[in-house]
């Protein structure tokens, strides 16, 4: 199954998260299948450069949204 969930990045203590969509046996910061934009909490702009329409094909063949995507776009207005 083909999830679209966070993969962490960044340095100690400055976390920039990558959206991603990866199968769901594979690791956290494994191989994934398209990168799908950014998290990053710690800047003003906090998602950036979301590729809705590819999340949305996605979804369109199956893919699920992890409960942590799902928050974050549901709180940024990002329309599904």
């Amino acid at each position: 199954m083909v999830k679209i969930r966070l993969q962490r990045g960044g340095r100690t203590h400055r976390p920039v998260y990558t959206i991603v969509a990866a199968n769901s046996r594979a690791a956290r910061n494994g191989k994934f299948l398209e990168k799908l934009g950014q998290y990053d909490p710690n800047s003003k702009e906090v998602l950036k450069d979301v590729k809705v329409e590819a999340v949305q094909a996605w979804i369109g063949k199956g893919a699920q949204l992890s409960d942590t995507v799902k928050s974050l776009f549901r709180k940024h207005g990002v329309k599904l």
